[in-house]
């Protein structure tokens, strides 16, 4: 069924990506206090994702009203659960982790190289062959993406670190191929809600099996240049960098298609370099701001280069043979 989208769906799409994008930015900057004080990035991801879903839960419930056959779809809890396990807790495990040896703005730079992934993955499976301008894109992101492992220079920098922060862009690439799908016909909030709680509780059950360290601390934390207690940061992170973030994420995909909700999400980047200097004092190098600026650029010629027309709702279970 094709989905023609609207100037004003598109506008208010492109506001709530926005919104998104200003939340989840925060994250790193919130998280590196925890992080430092003792916290294991897995314990900090599973509480975030816990007091997220529990915030949207009531109003899932709302929003399901009538529609609790739903649930009784494999193909639906097919859906939440790729998107639970890859885009919720891999993704923002994989990110934390990178952050423990990272700064925030490079691991938000590397883990932005997911756009790059929604393209790659629409070519093999659905075989929208890329043109001259999306292959250029492609190549300014790999080229900035040097630029932000700083090669060039005598500089340290963390492989294992960069290693966690691509695995985080598989997770965000699954993030707006996934939550563009609406083919379950589950509403957004549903959906998101279901899908972190399958992700805080498959991180919870790795951690419980000493697959993840899993360790909390009572300490107070360093943040915004004052020293807050634990529980500060933790609501923020639950609340306004996973509620609030992943439920206007979704809402955003679904208005905008993968494509173009993978574009105006790089804004975080810009988001998170900014939180990171307001709550941390941390800026990148002047050449990884510049390897960021040329993903950014390589991400805005593939968007420009997808041609205007009604899009059709992928199927992402169904290899594109098998749809013709």
């Amino acid at each position: 069924m094709a989905v023609q989208v609207s100037s004003r769906r598109l506008a208010v799409g492109l506001l709530i990506a926005l919104f998104s994008a200003v939340a989840f930015g925060s994250s790193g900057g919130v998280a590196k206090g925890l992080l430092d004080s003792g916290w294991s990035p897995a314990a900090a991801v599973t509480l975030r994702i816990l007091i997220g879903a529990l915030v949207l839960l009531p109003l899932a419930a709302v929003e399901m009203r009538g529609h609790w056959e739903l649930l009784r779809r494999r193909r639906t809890w097919a859906h939440v659960a790729l998107f639970g396990a890859l885009a919720v807790a891999g993704c923002q495990l994989f990110f934390f982790l990178a952050v423990t040896h990272l700064t925030v703005g490079v691991a938000l730079m590397l883990e932005y190289l997911g756009p790059i992934l929604v393209v790659l993955w629409l070519w093999a499976v659905r075989r929208q062959t890329p043109r001259a301008l999306t292959l250029a894109g492609i190549g300014l992101a790999l080229t900035g993406l040097l630029l932000v492992l700083d090669v060039f220079s005598d500089a340290q920098i963390s492989m294992i670190g960069v290693l966690w922060g691509l695995l985080a862009a598989v997770g965000l690439a699954v993030f707006f191929l996934v939550g563009a799908d609406e083919s379950t016909g589950l509403p957004p909030l549903a959906f998101t809600s279901l899908a972190m709680l399958l992700g805080a509780a498959a991180l919870a059950l790795a951690g419980a099996l000493g697959a993840v360290p899993f360790e909390m601390a009572a300490d107070d934390v360093p943040l915004a240049g004052a020293v807050v207690p634990w529980w500060v940061p933790v609501l923020w992170l639950g609340i306004i960098a996973a509620g609030v973030a992943y439920a206007t994420g979704v809402i955003a995909a679904r208005r905008l298609q993968a494509k173009l909700a993978s574009f105006v999400g790089l804004t975080e980047v810009l988001f998170a370099v900014a939180w990171a200097w307001l709550l941390l004092g941390e800026l990148p190098a002047i050449i990884q701001l510049l390897g960021g600026l040329l993903i950014l650029a390589g991400v805005v010629c593939i968007r420009l280069d997808e041609p205007s027309r009604p899009r059709v709702q992928p199927d992402l279970t169904t290899p594109a043979a098998a749809r013709t």
